[in-house]
């Protein structure tokens, strides 16, 4: 990596986000989750999110042909379900705990928030995809604290 892009990246982690763990299913292959920290809402009416793959991910051929894909907002204690699917090439959901949504596709049942979308636009944007869902279905704890990720570090909100 370039000291520019070193610069540019270093500058981008101030701005602390929270972490979701996007998950998808298509035919022939086993349900996968990814970890990633872009994430935004994009529209009300139609409710619309976003999210951004690396074109150099390992999913990058799944997710350029799911039909759908879930986002999970994960909860403070989910540090180590964040690492296990933000390894290349270790992206299962066998042992976290998943359940089906209304399209197949699972959610994590332990994240704080989750969104069952239909993909409604793929662009490509330097050296990512921009991944625009449209939300069918999501439900939402009442309590809990989300995984926060700022200077390449997990943090949580104080108590």
């Amino acid at each position: 990596m370039s000291d520019e892009k070193r610069r540019f990246r270093n500058a981008l982690g101030w701005f602390t986000t929270g972490v979701v763990v996007i998950t998808t299913r298509i035919e022939g292959r086993e349900p996968l989750g990814i970890t990633v920290n872009s994430f935004s809402s994009v529209s009300l009416e139609p409710p619309l999110l976003l999210w951004c793959l690396d074109k150099g991910s390992d999913t990058l051929p799944v997710f350029e042909r799911c039909e759908h894909f879930t986002v999970n907002i994960l909860h403070e204690d989910h540090q180590e379900t964040s690492n296990q699917l933000s390894r290349r090439g270790d992206h299962s959901l066998a042992g976290i705990g998943v359940r089906a949504g209304e399209t197949g596709v699972p959610y994590l049942a332990e994240a704080l928030a989750h969104f069952e979308c239909k993909v409604y636009a793929r662009h490509e944007a330097g050296d990512h995809i921009i991944m625009i869902g449209e939300v069918i279905g999501f439900d939402h704890k009442e309590e809990g604290r989300p995984l926060l990720y700022h200077r390449g570090a997990y943090h949580a909100l104080p108590k």
